[in-house]
């Protein structure tokens, strides 16, 4: 029986919606398309903020250090970099719908200030009873270690939960520790296949 549903956020309960921001600022730095995304996502400072051994505000220093911003061009590219984002309204409704007969969580590799984020911005502390965050917890996805703290966290086997995630690696890695995952490509697939679960039982 399940009796869970984790979510990933980036690229699943939030979505990329108007990219105009991050390309300005390409055009700004001298950047190729999708490289400042690149260049942010894929530092060691996210890296390492991702779980925790430093700070949001510490990594976009360092991003600021090596784009050479000075710290007024560094809090703005701070605020405009995911300005564009915009909550995936369908899915939410979603993860509404299955409450209250499944423990609702988010699992995601995230920054140190993503608690807030996720509640304050977002409000899905209203849906989502728990949340666990890579920064919090140290550990990222797909470290086996972090689905098993999650399923922990909600008081179920692997076996009972269900994990939705846009990368395969960390899909794959939950399937290995027990979970049922689905791969997210899309609304429509997605929601498909995780009603296919929770209908099966």
């Amino acid at each position: 029986m399940i009796r869970a549903v984790f979510f990933d956020f980036g690229s699943v309960l939030i979505r990329d919606g108007d990219n105009s921001k991050r390309e300005a600022w390409e055009k700004r730095l001298g950047l190729s398309p999708g490289e400042l995304a690149a260049t942010i996502f894929e530092s060691e400072a996210a890296a390492r903020a991702t779980v925790g051994e430093v700070t949001t505000a510490e990594m976009w220093q360092q991003i600021g250090e090596r784009l050479q911003l000075d710290d007024e061009q560094r809090r703005q590219l701070r605020a405009d970099f995911f300005r564009g984002d915009n909550l995936n309204a369908e899915l939410v409704e979603f993860a509404r719908e299955l409450q209250p007969r499944y423990k609702l969580a988010i699992l995601s590799n995230a920054w140190s200030n993503a608690r807030r984020i996720f509640s304050q911005v977002y409000g899905l502390d209203d849906i989502f009873e728990t949340m666990i965050i890579s920064a919090e917890v140290g550990l990222a996805k797909p470290d086996p270690r972090i689905y098993h703290l999650a399923v922990e966290h909600l008081d179920v086997y692997p076996e009972e939960a269900i994990f939705l995630d846009d990368r395969l690696e960390n899909v794959e890695a939950a399937q290995a520790v027990g979970l049922r995952a689905v791969h997210f490509r899309d609304n429509a697939q997605a929601i498909a296949e995780m009603r296919a679960y929770l209908d099966a039982g």
